[in-house]
């Protein structure tokens, strides 16, 4: 189906941040699969990982106990402060997961009609409950009727909210991304978490965060609430979790890590031994290396990069990102750009139009970290003046 216009290239393998066609010419990825190879490509202990646990056994489902989901699933509630894991083989599941655990959560408060409130510019997922939660229009188109129960008001306006919260005793929950990813990388205000926080604290709503491109340390912290001091209580992850290996994550805590039973949910793949076993091995990386520190150390490099490199380029309205999640906003639509920079040997992404978005592995050296900035700065220069 031609759901997709692919580029006009085919890789066939990869090591680091490098990719080979199959011409042999080789690629900077400044995108990692978007967001996903969190360690670049064949990294060599999710290859060890991986090849072992095929070698043993790959699938039984979730009828029978799974040692190393459940060694997984303590991991990211060590990490995130959670309680309980659900595990799919997606971000759309993780948050369908979610959304379903606010509606119990509502049906629970004998609210009959339960709403969630969600963000403009955001994005969910491509399921018909997360497509409806998205705050885009344009991937709407079609598919209507879509799903009742969602209410979408400006992100990072606190007053919006606090005003929605106050007259519709319906809304059981509050989902939002920490940094919107496909909306353009936007960063909100500080303190912005913290006051969704409060308000879901004073008018009983459950605070879902949709980590799925932020989690994983991509932003310089393990997951991007953690720049402030606040839990939520849904949590979603999927994409780096386990560098490619298809798995999604529904973490819970408090109020809402009960609210699944026997029965009320499942997944025939999600979490099995193969998923788990490399979500582990990507965990490990990220411990022994602190990767969440190097990516707010490379990020910061980058930004410093871009900040002195476009310094006064007229068409370059903003650049902005945290750890290695960083946007340049144009002041025209530029998706070419993306195959002008495949043929500069970078892989790139313009999303919402116009900003590139850099989504690069956390492996990067610092020499590979500067060729983006330099190789993309020319090209944005170049662009920019022909246009004028």
């Amino acid at each position: 189906m031609t759901n997709y216009a692919p580029l006009p290239v085919s890789f066939v393998s990869g090591q680091g941040a490098i990719l080979t066609d199959t011409d042999g010419n080789t690629y900077l990825d400044a995108l990692g699969g978007i967001a996903v190879c969190v360690l670049g490509h064949a990294h060599p202990e999710v290859q060890k990982a991986v090849a072992d646990q095929a070698a043993n056994i790959i699938h039984t489902s979730n009828l029978y106990r799974i040692p190393l989901q459940e060694q997984l699933a303590e991991k990211l509630i060590q990490h995130a402060g959670m309680d309980n894991v659900f595990f799919g083989n997606s971000g759309a599941e993780a948050n369908e997961a979610a959304i379903k655990l606010a509606r119990l959560y509502g049906h629970h408060k004998n609210i009959s009609v339960p709403k969630i409130v969600v963000m403009t510019n955001s994005f969910h997922g491509r399921t018909m409950a997360t497509l409806t939660a998205t705050g885009n229009d344009k991937v709407k188109t079609g598919f209507t009727p879509l799903v009742e129960g969602f209410v979408h008001i400006l992100y990072n306006n606190v007053e919006a909210l606090s005003g929605l919260l106050q007259s519709d005793p319906d809304i059981v929950a509050v989902m939002l991304e920490p940094i919107q990813g496909e909306g353009g990388i936007h960063i909100p205000d500080d303190g912005y978490l913290t006051a969704v926080r409060n308000y879901c604290d004073e008018y009983d709503c459950l605070m879902m965060v949709d980590e799925v491109q932020t989690g994983m340390c991509r932003t310089g912290k393990w997951f991007a609430f953690q720049h402030e001091a606040i839990q939520p209580d849904v949590m979603t992850l999927a994409k780096a979790l386990a560098n490619g290996v298809p798995i999604g994550a529904c973490l819970a805590r408090g109020k809402a890590a009960s609210l699944f039973q026997p029965g009320s949910h499942g997944s025939t793949f999600g979490g099995n031994p193969l998923a788990s076993r490399a979500a582990l091995a990507v965990i490990d990386v990220l411990e022994k290396q602190h990767l969440d520190k190097r990516a707010a150390e490379l990020g910061q490099r980058m930004l410093d990069g871009f900040n002195s490199g476009l310094a006064d380029t007229k068409g370059v309205v903003s650049i902005r990102g945290k750890g290695l999640m960083i946007g340049i906003e144009l002041d025209k639509p530029c998706t070419e750009l993306v195959s002008m920079a495949l043929d500069e040997r970078l892989l790139i992404n313009v999303t919402a139009g116009k900003v590139i978005r850099l989504l690069p592995p956390l492996i990067l050296t610092d020499a590979e970290a500067d060729t983006i900035v330099t190789r993309l700065s020319q090209l944005l220069k170049h662009f920019l003046e022909q246009g004028n």
